[in-house]
């Protein structure tokens, strides 16, 4: 690609998601290396830390990307979110819509420190361009995925750090289906079936189900978002 990007180095947020193995393969099209970090921040959906490991391996297969793709990092913050207080992210809690008007899997300060942590191991791996999934289009309502809020903390991790870092958001402004279509663009049918049955995004954590578009339970808002975006981009919706 011949852009200042294809020469540099980047940091993908990769959670074991949808929206993050989409990231990860956007950045290996387009940057010469790419590192991963994910963080265990006692989610109750945790199995989507084991799902990191050949879901990464399997999109670096797609277009001989192995040798774009450099170490994997993990970051406990279980400690740190637990002590701020429980969600029903990070707790048996139920899924409803808060007095706030955000649903209770909303976790306060979440992205923000997620943001921060990565800030601070690309200024020691000299990462200059961090990827997240973050989107405002197709979301549920959470403040720290919104542009505004991204834009600000490249800013502040900048001055900060007193280093340039570019928070690059490529899903920001596209709903599920066009994440999903995105997925086809990038790796045809083999990262859309990759996507579809190695990520996982359903928040109570369960995998015993799979479902034409990927496991989970089926009610909660991670999983609506899911398939509606997928019925969406298969013209069914």
């Amino acid at each position: 690609m011949a852009d200042q990007r294809s020469e540099q180095g980047a940091l993908v947020l990769f959670s074991g998601g949808q929206d993050s193995a989409t990231c990860l393969a956007w950045a290996l099209s387009r940057f010469c290396r790419v590192e991963t970090l994910g963080f265990a921040y006692g989610q109750r959906h945790a199995v989507e830390l084991e799902c990191r490991a050949p879901l990464r391996a399997g999109i670096a297969a797609l277009h001989g990307w192995e040798a774009r793709l450099g170490p994997d990092h993990m970051v406990d913050l279980a400690a740190t979110i637990a002590g701020l207080g429980a969600t029903a992210l990070t707790a048996e809690v139920e899924i409803t819509m808060g007095e706030n008007g955000l649903p209770t899997t909303f976790v306060p300060g979440r992205n923000l420190l997620f943001l921060t942590a990565a800030a601070a191991l690309g200024y020691r791996r000299d990462l200059k361009f961090i990827i997240a999934g973050m989107c405002e289009t197709d979301y549920s309502g959470y403040p720290d995925c919104r542009d505004d809020t991204i834009k600000a903390m490249q800013v502040a991790l900048t001055l900060g750090l007193d280093r340039r870092f570019v928070l690059e958001t490529p899903l920001m402004w596209r709903d599920k289906a066009q994440t999903w279509e995105m997925a086809q663009e990038l790796g045809g049918d083999a990262l859309v079936e990759l996507i579809r049955t190695e990520s996982h995004s359903c928040y109570k954590g369960d995998r015993s189900r799979l479902h034409p578009w990927g496991h989970g339970c089926g009610e909660c808002p991670a999983c609506d978002l899911r398939a509606g975006g997928w019925l969406k981009w298969r013209g069914l919706k």
